[in-house]
């Protein structure tokens, strides 16, 4: 059972109405109307989007204080400050003094892998940075509440497409990555899908510290502040204005987060390209991804850690005179640097460690035709396959462990 979940049942869960706004200080939502829960803080909550669950909600080991009533006034998230390493005390003093800048949050960020979709994930104080969401989120205390117990808050769309039928959502897609359970379904400033505490960035290993939300208030527009904040941060990290769409102007960066296969991949940087194409760090790439003969597919480009564990299951594949299961023109490859279509999340095909096999006759959504014993001796080499999913996917297999191959 995952780490923090052993001894409890599943909590029931909050789901929220995704609206916006930027004004208000009290613990009041418009448009949500509270209904009992079973919370352990005693705040009331909205219908559970994953009914005939009930429990005790909250994680006692990765508790923190919980937040107070709101008293500051809602602020908007203008501009996100991103590194791969945390942000120093004396860069973050010198943002907030800048002219122009009503306030900042410092923050850390990563993405985990989930079902081939990476989302980012935010370690946040959920007393001070909630002020800086959506108003329908802001103002509901039982939203951080349930982050403070240890629980994390998700925006509603992913939280019941990626969430288990417990309201569990594996944080990374290795065998060993964390379950957290689902206490909130909130919008989140953008570019940041789910919310944990401080306590739970920690033991996800994520680089504490790294990130910092600015605020320019109504009155000076974002696009006015960045230039100096680039110039105070330099090479270190971005600085990307929020909105509705992302900020393609600036470098971006991928830091997988979740379990032994995530630290193995390292992080890199990358800049957006035209149709969802991304371009990675080419240090990164020259270190990482590497084109290799592997039995029955010929050449394939994956990332160096994939290889052993792709070949030694190709391999037993063959032995077990299963060659002809696996169609070569049918391979649809490995690393493939892109966003998922219509989305600006990333494929694991990103980072090399995911592959899609026999693409016609397993499209997403079907049970899929591929041979079950194919897919056994996959997943003894260390692979998750797609056709497990809620929404399947069986042509595609991602790492999900590491197995030395004998």
């Amino acid at each position: 059972m995952p780490r923090g979940l052993r001894g409890r049942t599943v909590a029931a869960a909050l789901a929220l109405v995704a609206t916006s706004g930027c004004t208000g200080g009290s613990d009041a939502s418009p448009g949500v109307q509270p209904t009992p829960s079973a919370s352990s803080s005693g705040s009331p909550a909205t219908p559970d989007p994953w009914p005939g669950t009930t429990a005790v909600p909250g994680d006692p080991a990765h508790a923190v204080s919980p937040p107070g009533p709101l008293r500051d006034p809602l602020l908007p998230a203008d501009l996100l400050v991103y590194s791969q390493q945390p942000l120093s005390p004396r860069t973050v003093a010198r943002v907030a003094r800048l002219p122009g800048v009503g306030a900042t949050e410092q923050l850390s960020l990563a993405q985990v892998g989930i079902e081939n979709r990476v989302i980012t994930v935010a370690a946040v104080d959920p007393a001070t940075y909630r002020r800086f969401t959506p108003v329908t989120s802001a103002r509901l205390r039982p939203v951080w509440t349930r982050v403070a117990e240890g629980e994390v808050a998700i925006t509603p769309w992913l939280g019941r497409r990626l969430a288990d039928p417990g309201g569990v959502l594996r944080l990374g897609n290795d065998s060993d990555a964390p379950g957290v359970h689902v206490g909130a379904l909130a919008p989140q400033i953008p570019r940041v899908d789910a919310v944990v505490n401080e306590r739970w960035g920690e033991d996800l290993g994520m680089r504490m510290g790294n990130a910092l939300l600015v605020s320019t208030g109504r009155l000076v527009a974002p696009q006015r502040v960045r230039p100096a904040i680039e110039r105070i941060v330099g090479d270190q990290a971005s600085v990307q204005i929020l909105g509705p769409d992302l900020d393609t102007s600036v470098r971006q960066t991928a830091f997988l987060t979740g379990g032994s296969v995530a630290q193995s991949v390292g992080t890199f940087s990358y800049v957006v390209l035209d149709h969802g194409r991304i371009a990675p760090d080419p240090a990164w790439v020259a270190a990482n991804i590497r084109t290799e003969e592997v039995p029955i597919l010929g050449r394939v480009t994956c990332h160096r850690v994939m290889l052993p564990q792709l070949r030694a299951a190709l391999t037993e594949v063959v032995m077990d005179g299963l060659a002809g299961a696996i169609h070569p023109d049918e391979y649809a490859g490995c690393y493939y640097p892109r966003y998922i279509a219509g989305t600006t999340q990333l494929s694991l095909h990103s980072f090399g460690i995911a592959l899609d096999l026999n693409v016609p006759g397993n499209r997403r959504g079907t049970v899929g035709e591929i041979d079950r014993r194919v897919v056994a001796i996959f997943k003894k080499w260390g692979f998750a396959w797609g056709g497990d999913w809620a929404w399947t996917d069986p042509m595609h297999f991602e790492m999900n462990a590491l197995v030395q191959p004998r």
